[in-house]
């Protein structure tokens, strides 16, 4: 009896499964005295399987996303600061990724030392409360997507790590299409330096 309580707890969609081809089976038995019974457990029965079908499809969907966080979790390696390095570990798509606050407000970045400008989606940069700053023209920017259209804002605060910088041009695509945020040179030159280390990336402040 405790075997069978314990198999109900461990595998309760089997059990049910088990029950449902059982009322089906039934049904077919009942078939040649009783078709109105019959047919209702064989309805019973088919229903029993679809509702474990369906289940077992939901939590075969719930777990494969969170395999997909997990993993998405786990190719993004945290940064650590050693005394005034703030050391950014390469990331699984070969990448270097940090999560950083701009204007107080957290968001992913790509660090990318070939982008010439510190750049932002529209809806992160609307969340961080960034603005098109009136005194700069709008001009265009060669990304992974092909040339965009930007409008340059200013982030009062950029800040990860032990790094911090403050008043920092920030280009925002004026389509909304590019949604990956992207530290630039012009963050990367406001510090002391710069290295790669085998999978790290080592960046200094100035004092």
């Amino acid at each position: 009896m405790n075997g069978l309580i314990d198999l109900a707890t461990q595998f309760p969609l089997l059990i049910v499964a088990v029950g449902a081809i059982l009322l089906a089976t039934a049904g077919w038995m009942l078939e040649r005295d009783h078709p109105a019974r019959a047919t209702l457990l064989r309805r019973l029965g088919y229903l029993g399987l679809i509702a474990v079908l369906l289940l077992q499809i939901g939590i075969s969907a719930m777990e494969a996303e969170r395999s997909d966080a997990a993993l998405d979790l786990g190719s993004r390696p945290t940064l650590s600061v050693k005394g005034n390095e703030t050391i950014v570990p390469m990331a699984s798509d070969g990448h270097f990724w940090v999560e950083a606050e701009v204007n107080g407000k957290a968001q992913e970045f790509l660090i990318d030392t070939g982008a010439s400008f510190t750049g932002m989606s529209r809806a992160a940069a609307d969340a961080a409360g960034i603005k098109p700053a009136p005194d700069i023209m709008p001009l265009e920017l060669e990304t992974a997507n092909g040339t965009i259209q930007a409008t340059i804002g200013r982030a009062q605060t950029l800040s990860f790590g032990g790094i911090t910088v403050q008043d920092l041009e920030v280009a925002v695509p004026k389509q909304g299409l590019d949604k990956t945020n992207v530290i630039g040179m012009n963050l990367l030159s406001q510090l002391a330096s710069w290295r790669v280390e085998g999978n790290k990336l080592i960046l200094t402040p100035k004092r």
